[in-house]
């Protein structure tokens, strides 16, 4: 099993607009809208830094309440397994492939799907895994059941749920890669 990090050559890997502050991450946002137009990140909305903060918070929590092991404020953005469509939000786009095997699954939480819209108010479907965090044993109970989400909804025609968003709240595996 392998975890994905998507990113552009040109910014290179594991850059996060939640590990700086506020107003930096306006300034870098605004500054991809300008340079990189086509990518899907320069599409965010002006209140996006702080949705993905809410929402950092959510799986902060709901991690840690689950015993997860939490050593960085921010975590670093992963997937599970390739993702087709993720490798087309840039405009040169990157990736790293790591084996899961170099992580500390203690430390990994996860999303069936991107954790934006499973935290969603606006995503409201009665999908069994909506508002949920997992850990490491638990997602792979949820694989078993559903597969894995890029295999059957890549386009997302079924759904927002395109890939198993990963969240690796340690820098000692991703340090390496940098």
């Amino acid at each position: 099993m392998y975890l994905y990090h998507y990113f552009d050559k040109r910014t290179g890997p594991f850059k996060s607009l939640t590990a700086i502050s506020e107003e930096e991450a306006c300034k870098v946002l605004k500054q991809i809208k300008i340079e990189r137009p086509n990518s899907l990140c320069a599409a965010r909305d002006a209140d996006y830094i702080q949705k993905r903060r809410n929402c950092e918070e959510i799986l902060r929590r709901e991690f840690a309440a689950k015993g997860g092991i939490i050593e960085v404020e921010s975590p670093y953005y992963m997937v599970l397994e390739h993702s087709p469509w993720l490798s087309t939000w840039y405009e040169q786009p990157d990736f790293l492939k790591i084996p899961i095997e170099e992580f500390d699954i203690r430390k990994l939480s996860f999303t069936y799907g991107d954790s934006m819209p499973t935290f969603s108010p606006k995503v409201n479907d009665g999908k069994e895994y909506r508002r949920k965090v997992y850990t490491y044993e638990e997602i792979l109970g949820v694989i078993e059941k559903y597969g894995l989400p890029q295999d059957w909804n890549d386009d997302g025609a079924n759904g927002p749920e395109r890939y198993i968003e990963v969240h690796v709240w340690s820098g000692e595996t991703i340090m390496s890669y940098i």
